[in-house]
């Protein structure tokens, strides 16, 4: 068994759309996007290195999935060696809307029953499943009782809008700190399990 974690850049009111780029995702009007590069550090660099690290693929929902497809293949003069960890880690993606094969490498579509479907990753050996962005994923993944853990950097800023990971209406989750860290910059960096033992296994 591996686990699934979901990981996100969170503002301190919740808010998860749109951290990398101003037009990154405007839905909504929102007009915040790239609130978090101005917090990046050492500390930063290394936590994200050492999740990357123990990621043995990416669960993503189709925004996502389109959004990284269309940056991470000609990324690497930006951002060097990281986007080849992107590129070559396997990708798993849930959509209704794309049909396969899927075009960026190492993307496959998962189809039929997706809580059968992600449960089946996560009875394979290796690497655990890491879910980013994704929000709508995130939270249906959760209300299935998939999600063992989330790996969330709060953010020391407050938007006032935009969409939040936990929106109204999702489960009762009772979680446990597994380890905390906090940035230079005062990014607060935790890892929550689920209190139950028998979280993600339903």
């Amino acid at each position: 068994m591996r686990k699934l974690f979901v990981s996100e850049f969170l503002t301190v009111d919740g808010v998860m759309q749109a951290p990398g780029a101003s037009d990154e995702d405007m839905e909504g009007g929102f007009q915040h996007g790239g609130w978090q590069l101005a917090y990046f550090d050492e500390v930063f660099a290394t936590s994200m290195t050492e999740t990357m690290a123990e990621t043995g693929g990416f669960v993503l929902g189709r925004k996502t999935y389109e959004l990284f497809a269309a940056y991470w293949p000609t990324a690497k003069e930006e951002v060097g060696e990281f986007a080849d960890l992107m590129n070559e880690m396997p990708k798993f993606v849930a959509s209704t809307t794309l049909r396969a094969p899927l075009a960026w490498q190492n993307s496959a579509l998962l189809e039929g029953d997706l809580k059968a479907a992600v449960k089946a990753l996560k009875g394979e050996e290796g690497k655990d499943l890491q879910v980013i962005g994704s929000g709508q994923l995130a939270q249906w993944l959760a209300a299935q009782g998939l999600v063992d853990e989330y790996r969330l950097m709060f953010h020391p800023v407050v938007l006032g809008s935009g969409k939040r990971l936990f929106e109204g209406g999702g489960p009762r989750m009772p979680l446990r700190l597994i380890d905390s860290t906090v940035t230079t910059t005062g990014v607060l960096i935790v890892t929550y399990g689920m209190e139950s033992a028998a979280a993600g296994v339903a």
